[in-house]
């Protein structure tokens, strides 16, 4: 049996017209309550705003391979996870086991994998708690998609509405990114730019449970209140008598079943289609891209250190940190081609003169935090386009984005053979941040 939230076995219970009122609500609520109380729990204070970059600030090179996050919307929305409408009858009252329907299904996502996976994710939701006042989760988790139980004591006849809920909080994200930028007189200097890349989030509140009647009188905009339209308040069903136990509401049962049949696939869902919108067809699909490269050669070289970006031969191999000598065939060289600017940030293709091929994330799960960086036949797919980042000039030091993922390139450890690898916040250590060296 799940845990009981009661009031006490003696019959001590607080009714809920005793909380409404306490809280200065004139409305009398259910008269039900939880099967076995526990202490009332002081509400959370409101969190502090998270710390870190905003727009404008100034920053350092070592910040060029990281990547922040500012939200952009944010709307809050009670919702009801699991329900049943219940009759209690005279000499019926007492502790009832009710088990709920599903209505709906909420998954924790962040971007364009459906999941919360690296440090930005979880960022981004930290943000999103802390400009509401709200606990919400920042792990990946989902509200039960099958029948719940609650265990209730009911104290007077009725018809009832017993439900589960959560407040879903959804909205949309940007990221700041190191850059430099022009000031008055031709000068430059480094700060915090808001980059081209976003992307929506979905989390929730902790689950609450509870129980509500027509007649009650509730807050507007609450968990409780959007339970009672539930009940199908004025029909039939609410106003015919019944026999003690559950009452099949037309309405919610067939809310339930859609939305928990749309639930199960909504993550999978929206996660292709925004797939689908910016990258377009599957690279093996596309014709080979017909680049305009720049005629200068570059080396993407670690700063102060001799490593850098060195393609592989092999297709399976990734790009790896290796030593420039002259048996590197070229693969130590890359070209910068279909190079655009927008607002003083680079966009391009990284095309290597050893392999011939293209700079990309590869297309299986491509979000996946510290997936490799490789090289693949140059196509049109964002995959393969990368904003890059820059210092003020006269310095080569740069920071690396793919622009389909919007995740930073970086490496673990600084040794011969490590691969380049995705990271969704970049190195917060500074060692994604390169030095583009003209051969």
């Amino acid at each position: 049996m799940r845990r009981r939230n009661a009031v006490g076995r003696l019959g001590r219970a607080v009714t809920a017209a005793a909380v409404l009122t306490a809280m200065g609500l004139a409305a009398q609520p259910a008269l039900a309550q939880p099967a076995l109380a526990q202490p009332a729990a002081a509400p959370p204070a409101k969190a502090a705003p998270a710390a870190g970059p905003v727009a404008g600030q100034g920053c350092a090179a070592a910040d060029l391979g990281k990547r922040h996050p500012f939200i952009k919307t944010t709307e809050v929305s009670p919702t009801i996870t699991h329900f049943k409408g219940w009759y209690v009858t005279e000499g019926t009252t007492g502790t009832h086991t009710v088990s709920t329907s599903t209505q709906t299904v909420i998954a924790v996502s962040v971007g364009v994998n459906g999941n919360v996976e690296g440090g930005f994710g979880s960022e981004v939701l930290g943000k999103v708690g802390a400009s509401l006042g709200l606990n919400v989760k920042v792990d990946y988790t989902s509200t039960s998609e099958v029948s719940d139980s609650i265990v209730w004591n009911f104290v007077q006849p009725g018809y009832y509405g017993l439900y589960k809920g959560t407040k879903k909080v959804t909205g949309t994200y940007g990221s700041l990114h190191c850059n430099r930028v022009q000031q008055g007189g031709g000068s430059y200097t480094l700060q915090w730019v808001k980059g081209s890349d976003s992307g929506s989030y979905t989390t929730y509140t902790t689950l609450e449970e509870g129980a509500v009647r027509c007649e009650d009188s509730v807050p507007a905009h609450s968990i409780m209140a959007k339970a009672q339209t539930l009940l199908d308040c004025g029909s039939a069903t609410a106003t015919a008598e019944h026999a003690a136990g559950p009452v099949p509401s037309a309405k919610a049962e067939a809310k339930a079943k859609a939305e928990a049949t749309a639930a199960r696939h909504t993550a999978g869902s929206a996660t292709e289609a925004t797939r689908s919108a910016k990258a377009g067809p599957a690279t093996a699909a596309t014709a080979r891209a017909a680049l305009t490269c720049g005629t200068d050669v570059y080396k993407i070289a670690v700063p102060g250190k001799p490593l850098s970006f060195g393609a592989p031969l092999l297709a399976n191999d990734g790009v790896r940190l290796r030593p420039s000598t002259i048996f590197s065939a070229h693969l130590d060289h890359w070209r910068l081609c279909d190079v655009t600017e927008n607002n003083g940030v680079l966009e391009a293709t990284l095309w290597n003169w050893g392999n011939g091929g293209c700079a990309t994330i590869a297309p299986q799960n491509p979000a996946t935090e510290r997936a490799v960086l490789m090289t693949a036949a140059c196509a049109e797919d964002d995959l393969q386009r990368f904003y890059v980042y820059r210092d003020v000039p006269g310095s080569g030091k740069i920071g690396l984005q793919n622009k389909y993922t919007g995740s930073m390139i970086g490496h673990d450890r600084y040794a011969d053979g490590e691969f380049l690898r995705q990271y969704s916040s970049g190195r917060q250590d500074g060692t994604g941040t390169y030095d583009l060296v003209k051969v």
